[in-house]
């Protein structure tokens, strides 16, 4: 069962500190049995090698049991299981809601194991796919996407209370104007709520979106929260950053993602940009302890910049 464990993912989890549950070494301890038990438990059949994203481990399967038809005539589907933390406690409820409308359809979830059972996907995502192209696509799907908030779901403004307070005391890892402008920007912003709050994904960037069976392009790994659906852009702007180009033509690139996303998820621009620059604010503290993560912090920066200009 330890060789359903990729090796190079039992390194990284390893070295996780505890976030609200157990620590990622104390969880890789039980990952073996927890595997053994859900395959056992669930009639799967493990059919190819497992895959693993920052903090899960996902296994290929075939559905033995009842359930087959859910996912199409073979059975193929994927076991995922994800080291308990607060972003994954909710990702079975906003796939629920979703329903495999613009998403992974979920077939089966045991919340209290971390543990979902979903339809299997392609492995071809938006990464290689023209960035304008791969942005229309992200904005037609958070148009899709888009659903009534759900009530055991994480809320935007909570987050932006804490990032206000946060962001206005924290150390000058990136020149303080910014960070101040932040914490301004995450106060300004629940203050002035937008006509409907939406469940979000909050993590749709271009590794995200992955190739279907029953559909051309679907979400996968949601971060869940309700809020303000102009949150969700970001993330396609601080992703593929090697493609920004040089001078002048970084502000233009970012600015024409966050155009082509905008237009296609009817999503207001001023809105967005704002999120973008208390999300990068943000970024940057998260990693502000981290010796060898300069680059990132640069680009946080240059973001930040692109969003004001």
């Amino acid at each position: 069962m330890i060789d359903l464990i990729p090796l190079h993912f039992a390194h990284h989890i390893a070295g996780v500190e505890a976030d609200g549950y157990v620590s990622g070494e104390e969880w890789l301890q039980h990952l073996p049995g927890l595997l053994r038990d859900l395959l056992a438990e669930w009639e799967l059949e493990p059919i190819g090698r497992s895959m693993s994203g920052h903090c899960s481990v996902v296994v290929p399967v075939r559905l033995l049991g009842p359930g087959r038809g859910s996912v199409g005539v073979a059975g193929d589907a994927v076991l995922k299981v994800s080291w308990p933390h607060p972003e994954a406690a909710t990702e079975a409820l906003a796939l629920q809601t979703w329903n495999g409308h613009g998403a992974a359809r979920l077939v089966r979830a045991d919340p209290s194991r971390f543990a979902l059972l979903l339809e299997r996907l392609d492995t071809r995502d938006l990464s290689s796919v023209d960035v304008d192209e791969a942005c229309r696509v992200i904005g037609q799907l958070l148009t899709t996407l888009r659903r009534p908030p759900h009530p055991r779901v994480p809320r935007l403004v909570d987050y932006a209370a804490r990032q206000a307070d946060e962001l206005r005391t924290a150390p000058s890892v990136i020149p303080r104007r910014y960070l101040d402008q932040a914490a301004a920007l995450a106060r300004e912003l629940v203050a002035r709520p937008p006509a409907e709050e939406r469940l979000l994904h909050t993590d749709l960037h271009y590794a995200n979106v992955l190739g279907g069976r029953r559909s051309p392009w679907l979400a996968i790994d949601p971060k869940p929260m309700v809020g303000d659906p102009a949150f969700e852009v970001a993330p396609a702007l601080w992703n593929r950053a090697e493609e920004l180009g040089t001078g002048s033509q970084v502000r233009w690139s970012l600015r024409r993602r966050l155009e082509i996303i905008c237009e296609h998820a009817g999503i207001d621009e001023g809105r967005a940009r704002a999120w973008t620059i208390v999300r990068e604010a943000d970024n940057a503290l998260e990693v502000a302890g981290d010796p060898t993560a300069r680059d990132r912090i640069s680009l946080a920066v240059m973001i930040i910049k692109a969003m004001n200009d």
